[in-house]
């Protein structure tokens, strides 16, 4: 996946269209991310020691990684993005359209 934790990513397709947000967690399994206030659902609890007073509570399910894109931190548009091999064992992740590097590593 070229999706990272802490990205901050734009949804691209479905009932959330529009929303930006960082990436909470990251699911390569299965190919889902779960983005933070995006993609709301409510859950019953019962009282617990995590949770003593129960109740409805939202939390944020997880979205298939295929409808979100990245957005530059350059340029700050949605973007695809390229893996560029640095050396035998490194590679970066550029922007296609200002060819940025998103994270170098120093």
């Amino acid at each position: 996946m070229k999706i990272k934790k802490g990205d901050l990513v734009t949804v691209v397709h479905g009932n959330e269209k529009g929303k930006t947000g960082r990436i909470l967690k990251v699911i390569p399994g299965t190919n889902r991310i779960i983005i933070e206030k995006v993609g709301l659902v409510k859950r019953h609890s019962r009282p617990s020691s995590q949770f003593p007073q129960g109740g409805i509570r939202e939390i944020e399910a997880s979205i298939h990684a295929s409808n979100v894109m990245i957005v530059c931190p350059k340029c700050g548009q949605s973007t695809r993005i390229v893996n560029k091999i640095v050396s035998k064992n490194e590679k970066n992740r550029i922007c296609k359209k200002c060819k940025e590097v998103l994270d170098e590593r120093k």
